[in-house]
């Protein structure tokens, strides 16, 4: 288990469920709640950052605008699950660990980015790989029906933030704003056919109507993209079909150097 030390300004990591801001080296006050190490971090989502008193999880990266002529600042999100006890010093020695797979869904969705549908796809696809292999961390994005938006969000989550599993939901058919295989086609770096010719496969023992979809699936960084239809349903019947394959899919895409046939 690895030891990262860290710096708190007053009152961070003190009040459960509070999210605040970690930075590589020492940053100019960002008004808002933060820490800093001095070493550089090398932290995924999921990561859990644990002491005798307390426990902290990483939720992803973004930039932090910077001040007085200052260039924008890369940190990391972290949610407090644990809060540290008052009084405690502001320099600690923290456990670092990382049990499971992060997994991030993706939503798209016109009407449910606009707050006019309640998305039920999104939560039953975290439900489901989380009963069928272990997660660290899963976060829900809902978007709207647009390739650029999702084009970017994956790359983000894939190369910026380092999630293992993404699947989006959705936009899979030959609608006019049906565009999220061109936006997942345009930033994979290797296709999975066999992923796609599985939920096919699956899709039409149920309908015709499966030979509709256009889901591509593939891999960027180091994690794997799948897409899924829109319905619950649907969801449940093509996920259902790659479940068995996940967990041994990115392990391998991460560099496990097991024997594929061992199992």
């Amino acid at each position: 288990m690895d030891k990262i030390t860290l710096h708190f300004s007053k009152q961070t990591g003190q009040t459960p469920g509070q999210r605040f801001l970690l930075f590589a080296g020492a940053a100019a006050h960002p008004g808002a709640p933060f820490a800093w190490a001095d070493a550089p971090l090398a932290l995924r989502p999921g990561h859990v950052l644990s002491g005798e008193q307390e426990e902290h999880r990483v939720l992803g990266r973004l930039w932090w605008p910077g001040q007085a002529q200052m260039p924008d600042a890369g940190c990391w999100l972290l949610e407090t699950l644990v809060p540290a006890p008052l009084g405690l010093d502001e320099e600690r020695e923290l456990n670092l660990s990382r049990s499971g797979f992060a997994l991030a869904w993706i939503t798209l969705s016109d009407k449910g980015a606009a707050g006019q549908r309640v998305d039920a796809s999104g939560p039953l696809v975290e439900e489901l790989v989380r009963g069928a292999m272990p997660l660290s961390l899963a976060r829900g994005f809902v978007l709207p029906d647009e390739e650029r938006g999702l084009r970017a969000l994956l790359t983000q989550l894939a190369l910026l933030d380092g999630f293992d599993l993404i699947c989006t939901t959705g936009g899979t058919g030959v609608a006019p704003r049906d565009v999220t295989p061109e936006a997942t086609a345009a930033v994979i770096e290797k296709r999975l056919p066999g992923f796609e010719r599985a939920m096919t496969a699956t899709s039409l023992a149920k309908t015709p109507f499966g030979a509709v979809s256009r889901a591509v699936c593939g891999t960027l960084g180091g994690a794997v993209i799948v897409n899924l239809p829109g319905s619950p349903k649907a969801v449940r019947e093509c996920l259902g079909a790659l479940l068995p394959a996940l967990a041994h899919t990115i392990e391998k895409l991460q560099g496990d150097p097991a024997d594929c046939a061992a199992g």
